[in-house]
């Protein structure tokens, strides 16, 4: 089962790379490439005073590269705000832990199973697994109280073992185009500059349109490049902190869970 969800989460973002790669595409040929954006309709000369599409379209081939990377992390971006904001349930997290902890204190299981249906979060598929073994774990007159207690914490780090996953998954994804924008915004910078000194290295006079085109490609690639980059370790650092503090939650609740089953042996 794990692996069958590995599968279709492996060819879900191939496709979504897939066709943020062709929208890229499009947009560069079609939108910014478009002949009303450039003097005389000839895409092949200078942009129209003030027309930022025809500038951004003489960034040359890299900048589709730049834009499909931009698009992936969009995607993504909107992707992991939907999957964790239904991993934190209903609810903040810290008033379910604190309401699980009281009903546990109060030996009210069947209620606390109540309150993690209608949390329905990352945190309360732990728990949740957690008490249904309680009660088992409790009446069961083979094991040893030592052996009962670590049989719970098995159970619960189990179950967290599947959450944790679907908590990180894609991050690497956005963590990767926080180091590879920049550095392919480079490569175009670098072609960008040799364009232009090849300009200012060609025989006669300079060829102000090569030179001005070699500097657009340079800067626009720069900008694109950074501002990929900037955008993708903002969102990566944000959702870190989030699976971070809901993984804080669900060891806390874990250890809150197995120290009050450890008390109930001890009646």
């Amino acid at each position: 089962m794990k692996a069958l969800k590995e599968f279709f989460s492996s060819i879900f973002n191939v496709l979504v790379i897939l066709i943020c790669a062709a929208i890229g595409v499009y947009i560069y040929s079609a939108l910014l490439g478009n002949p009303i954006n450039f003097m005389e309709g000839n895409p092949k000369g200078h942009p129209m005073p003030g027309n930022y599409l025809g500038m951004m379209y003489k960034g040359g081939p890299i900048v589709p590269i730049l834009m499909t990377i931009i698009l992936v992390l969009l995607t993504f971006t909107f992707e992991r705000f939907i999957s964790l904001s239904r991993a934190n349930g209903r609810g903040g997290l810290g008033k379910f832990v604190l309401t699980i902890q009281n009903l546990l204190n109060e030996n009210k299981i069947d209620e606390a199973k109540e309150a993690c249906d209608k949390q329905k979060g990352s945190l309360a598929n732990v728990v949740k697994a957690g008490l249904y073994r309680y009660r088992d774990l409790q009446s069961d007159p083979n094991l040893e109280k030592d052996q009962k207690v670590l049989a719970l914490q098995k159970d619960l780090e189990e179950a967290t073992a599947l959450e944790l996953p679907m908590l990180s998954q894609n991050l690497v994804i956005i963590s990767t185009i926080a180091s590879i924008s920049v550095l392919i915004g480079l490569i175009g910078t670098v072609l960008g500059m040799i364009r232009a000194f090849m300009a200012l290295a060609s025989s006669g006079s300079t060829d102000a349109l090569a030179l001005s085109t070699g500097i657009s490609e340079a800067l626009i690639n720069t900008a694109f490049g950074i501002s990929g980059s900037a955008i993708a370790i903002v969102v990566y650092n944000y959702f870190s902190s989030q699976v971070d503090s809901m993984t804080y939650k669900i060891d806390e609740s874990n250890f809150s869970l197995v120290q009050t089953f450890a008390s109930t042996l001890k009646k």
